[in-house]
């Protein structure tokens, strides 16, 4: 590792910019261990380490020595994009030995071309701009490189149609469609099985993960390794995943495909489309009694006992109007697939919808009778779509079981893992808690054992940043707390001349900062939801002393470099809402076993989201600016300091004019 990224190493001579950091190479040591070793690894790289090249290094090297096949999962598509056009392409002109790369995205991600045919002589389109839409996008799919629709660039990211023409895997008639050999996910595989390395994302992963071993769906060639980038997201992707889900287009679809089978037989399709129509009237009966059960517009909701059926006067066990519209739709579905299933001749796609029918049939048994005390049942409204979810409450059992157990080498890393110093919290949450390690052990080897590391960043942050936590603030619960914080970031972006994100935890403390400040200050500002989230971060990068207004999406993953950047304001400690049903289920669950939710959850998995918040100032070594938490709490409660210990070790100070100093080696204000 040194010969590669020393001072004087191959990258070192290839890249006129690259810089040595101790922390790279002292990364890059652990994760070739753990593959040498075939052990676990935890690793905290924080922005400036250089982890990527760090972890794929060793993979690349472990891939060749063990002939096995190395999976990097990353947070984000657009990681992915990154690793496949920028770092994968500049190690293969690097490093002696040769290696192939590929990467893999959802099936959604790819046009069908068997649906693209068949889609030319069905009603999918919505208006005439849908028309010159689908005559490009049916051209292009002749012809594509890859099928990805993100090769569609000069059209709008929002086809309404795409969903009735993309290769989802549960309308996939897999060896039996006509277009098999030259079908995109096909290719696909095909380049995945003869790489030595593969790029995915988390998403995709673990809805490979969830399927392995089943007939269908699985998408990601067998592995040896799996690199995890942005691990802290891992939790709560796995969650979505090893849970059960439907909605209202999943039934939408599922009826729109029916109308689209090659049935020539006119008594067999009038006795599908009065089965189909049967369907369409109880669940619209049955959607349309959430839009009546929710307390807002939109939101996600506890499924509580009760929803579908409660005890009478008498005690017996009585359905609730929406228990009764459950029974009708489940009903219709299961006359639908009697018919289907009935049919003398079947093409594949009746084979297809029978198979989705029933598993649509069995997740909504699963999640209406709401008896399994391991999951957590919640129904989410968002747009025109109601969703009906299960989550596991804990994953650790499930990860430990399917991946942790199963693969050689798994590595964990991220910018934000460990809490107070610890990676205990992570530990435990994903299934690498104490005593798992040492079970394996007593078993015969040290295969499975996780290693730790939190890898030295190459930034200088007692020079480069400031930390600013405001005097007398007064509790973030109390009614003066928004006019107050209002009028503490308005100072602030005075003292940096705007350059800043000020990031909130809520949509409403978003708006309402927003609404105060923006009146009182001379500089361009924007708030989310205005525009495209990528619209609106090349709006703020190339708008001269622009503020932007956001919440949740633009903690992480969003990186602006330079001086246009100089301050990062954050209004209260990022603790999850503890209504929301996921992290109230989890909460339980922890005080259930004896512990305490609050120090064993909620503020490590606050300290996280905080770095992560942070993290957005400090992106290079010439980067300089300034931090602000404007709850006090850091200061006041016990377990500020549990926070304070987590932050990068950068100056700490309740004076604005000793924050503003930080500028002071410029003219202009600078990062």
């Amino acid at each position: 590792m040194e010969e590669i990224f020393g001072p004087g190493g191959l990258i070192a001579r290839a890249h006129p910019e690259y810089e040595f950091r101790p922390g790279q190479v002292q990364m890059a040591e652990a994760v070739l261990r753990a593959f040498e070793e075939r052990r676990h690894l935890l690793v905290e790289a924080g922005t400036g380490t250089g982890k990527t090249l760090a972890y794929l290094v060793p993979a690349i090297a472990a891939a060749a020595a063990r002939g096995g096949r190395v999976v990097v999962s990353t947070g984000t598509k657009n990681l992915q994009e990154q690793l496949m056009e920028k770092d994968i392409p500049f190690l293969q002109r690097v490093l002696p030995r040769k290696f192939s790369a590929a990467y893999m995205k959802g099936r959604s991600n790819y046009v069908c071309l068997n649906r693209v045919k068949r889609a030319e002589t069905s009603p999918i389109l919505d208006g005439l701009d849908d028309v010159d839409h689908f005559d490009a996008v049916r051209r292009w799919s002749r012809d594509s490189a890859s099928g990805d629709r993100a090769e569609l660039t000069e059209l709008p990211e929002n086809l309404t149609f795409w969903r009735h023409i993309d290769a989802r895997s549960e309308i996939c008639t897999g060896q039996k469609c006509a277009d098999y050999d030259a079908c995109y996910i096909t290719r696909m595989r095909q380049r995945a099985s003869d790489a030595d390395i593969v790029i995915v994302n988390h998403h995709l992963f673990f809805a490979d993960l969830a399927l392995r071993g089943g007939e269908y769906g699985q998408v990601i060639p067998d592995y040896s390794a799996v690199i995890f980038d942005e691990a802290h997201q891992v939790e709560d992707v796995a969650a979505e995943y090893f849970g059960a889900q439907v909605s209202n287009f999943q039934l939408e679809d599922t009826l729109r495909d029916l109308q689209m089978l090659p049935v020539t037989d006119s008594g067999t399709n009038r006795e599908l489309t009065r089965a189909a129509n049967r369907v369409a009237r109880f669940a619209e009966q049955f959607w349309m009694g959430f839009a009546r059960e929710a307390r807002s517009d939109e939101g996600r909701f506890p499924l509580a006992p009760g929803t579908f059926a409660r005890k009478g006067r008498n005690g017996e066990i009585e359905a609730t109007p929406l228990g009764d519209a459950y029974l009708g739709v489940d009903g219709a579905l299961g006359r639908l697939e009697t018919t289907l299933d009935a049919l003398r001749e079947k093409p594949p796609e009746v084979e297809n919808l029978v198979r989705r029918i029933r598993e649509t049939r069995f997740n909504l048994e699963f999640i209406v009778a709401g008896d399994d005390r391991r999951y957590v049942y919640w129904v989410e409204r968002r747009g025109r779509g109601t969703f009906l979810r299960a989550s596991p409450i804990d994953v650790s059992t499930l990860l430990q079981d399917k991946l942790f157990d199963r693969v050689e080498t798994v590595v964990l890393t991220s910018a934000t893992l460990a809490s107070a110093g610890s990676f205990d919290f992570i530990k435990q949450r994903l299934g690498l808690a104490p005593g798992v390690e040492d079970e394996r052990e007593a078993d015969g080897g040290g295969a499975g054992k996780t290693d730790e590391l939190v890898a030295s960043s190459g930034y200088n942050y007692e020079e480069q940043a400031v930390l600013y936590l405001p005097p007398r603030m007064p509790d973030p619960r109390s009614e003066g707390w928004t006019d107050r914080a209002a009028a503490e970031v308005v100072e602030l972006l005075n003292v940096s001349r705007g350059r800043a994100f000020v990031l909130s935890t809520s949509l409403s403390g978003m708006r309402a900062l927003y609404d105060r400040v923006a009146p009182e200050v001379e500089f361009p500002c924007f708030v989310q939801g205005s525009t495209a989230k990528a619209g609106l971060l090349e709006k703020f990068r190339v708008t001269p002393n622009a503020v932007l207004f956001a919440t949740a999406s633009f903690w992480q993953g969003v990186d602006v470099r330079g001086e246009q950047l100089s301050c990062v304001i954050i209004d209260k400690l990022p603790f999850a809402v503890p209504t929301d049903p996921v992290v109230a289920a989890r909460q339980r669950f922890i005080e259930q076993q004896g512990g305490s939710s609050f120090y064993e959850y909620s503020v490590p998995q606050a300290i996280i989201t905080l770095k992560q918040g942070l993290g957005r100032l400090i992106r290079s070594a010439t980067d300089r600016g300034l931090l602000a938490v404007l709850d006090p709490r850091l200061r006041t409660a016990s377990y500020g300091r549990l926070f304070l210990q987590s932050l990068p070790p950068c100056r700490v100070t309740s004076s604005l004019a000793e924050a503003a100093a930080v500028f002071e080696s410029d003219e202009t204000p600078v990062r």
